[in-house]
């Protein structure tokens, strides 16, 4: 009996140890718990530029061409300048689709697959392919003309998604007035542009409304692929008396083609964007696309430091500047008005 007294002894105060232990353990977790920061939600945005994560950038361009390559750069140099500096605490994955849809579509697939913190888009064939693969990842849009006909955004006060970004649009009806001091005897004035690309759409149809009021009529040639470009150029020159090319990303990109064909029939040709007209065009009210990818840039830096794409209201470029060749225009044996000379901000030599 008193054998088995002292066993139910010893088996109380080993259980009694048991429980202390557990106790104590526990305690220690709670206090863990109280004292450690937990993780972050998932939801939370990218962290900022102070903070030793290196952010993904996802960075696709439509194509190169001066205009765009400028916005690219614009966009770098503005995030560096915001903090966030490749090789340091942004890492940069660019990816160019050589003017092909199907390549801005495989590229957004990528961006997709790889989780990128941010998606910045150059040109509106890129943006659309983002858009449309990546909803939950913001998206910042440059150049691209009308991101509400391109189905970007809802509106561009309240973009109502993960997009929004920036728009070069340019007054069509300015470049008008401008062509006209040049050749004062237009009656036709001839067109270039994709027929594919919306925001080549969108100005083809603002500018044949400012010509019909100004009784000018526009002589339109469609392309669709750049091969096409010289091509489509020479089948309006006994037509016209100029040739307007808007912002249209696959009409830039082969402008010699249009230039070599102008040159020839001695119809001179004006842009929409002042790397065209550096590139031989005569004269544009044109945007400083450098400064557009800077803007950009900004724009992207806010929503990594936590602002909501969908609440960030696009941006459209209300700067534009007066660019004029010289050199092309004694080639189409044009005379720049005085009054051109004095207000330009560049001419071309």
């Amino acid at each position: 009996m008193r054998r088995d007294k002292l066993s139910r002894e010893r088996l109380r105060k080993g259980l009694a140890s048991v429980l202390l232990a557990v106790s104590m353990l526990s305690l220690a977790a709670c206090g863990s718990q109280a004292t450690e920061p937990s993780g972050a939600p998932a939801d939370q945005p990218p962290a900022t530029a102070d903070s030793d994560q290196v952010i993904q950038l996802g960075l696709t361009q439509f194509v190169e061409h001066p205009a765009l390559d400028s916005v690219r750069k614009g966009i770098l140099d503005g995030l560096a300048e915001a903090g966030y500096e490749e090789g340091k605490n942004l890492e940069v994955d660019y990816q160019n689709a050589h003017a092909e849809v199907a390549n801005t579509v495989s590229i957004a697939q990528k961006f997709s697959g790889d989780k990128k913190d941010l998606v910045v888009a150059i040109a509106t064939p890129s943006a659309q392919a983002v858009a449309k693969a990546i909803t939950d990842v913001p998206i910042v849009f440059s150049t691209v003309t009308d991101p509400v006909s391109a189905q970007l955004v809802e509106t561009l006060e309240k973009p109502g998604k993960n997009v929004t970004g920036t728009s070069d649009k340019v007054s069509m009806e300015r470049q008008l007035d401008l062509i006209q001091q040049f050749v004062p005897e237009l009656k036709q004035l001839g067109v270039v542009y994709t027929t594919s690309e919306v925001n080549a759409q969108v100005q083809v149809e603002e500018l044949e409304k400012a010509a019909k009021e100004k009784g000018i009529e526009l002589v339109k040639s469609g392309i669709s692929n750049s091969s096409e470009v010289q091509v489509g150029t020479q089948v309006i020159l006994d037509k016209v008396q100029a040739i307007l090319i808007p912002v249209d990303n696959t009409v830039v990109s082969s402008v010699e083609g249009v230039l070599i064909a102008a040159q020839k029939a001695n119809v001179p040709v004006f842009a929409s964007d002042v790397d065209t007209v550096k590139r031989g065009a005569v004269a544009t009210h044109g945007i400083n696309y450098y400064e557009m990818g800077v803007q950009t840039a900004q724009m992207a830096a806010r929503i990594l430091d936590g602002a909501q794409a969908a609440e960030t209201p696009v941006e459209v470029s209300k700067e534009t500047d007066l660019y004029i060749n010289e050199t092309a225009a004694k080639t189409f044996g044009l005379t720049i008005p005085d009054e051109l000379k004095q207000s330009a901000a560049e001419i071309v030599k």
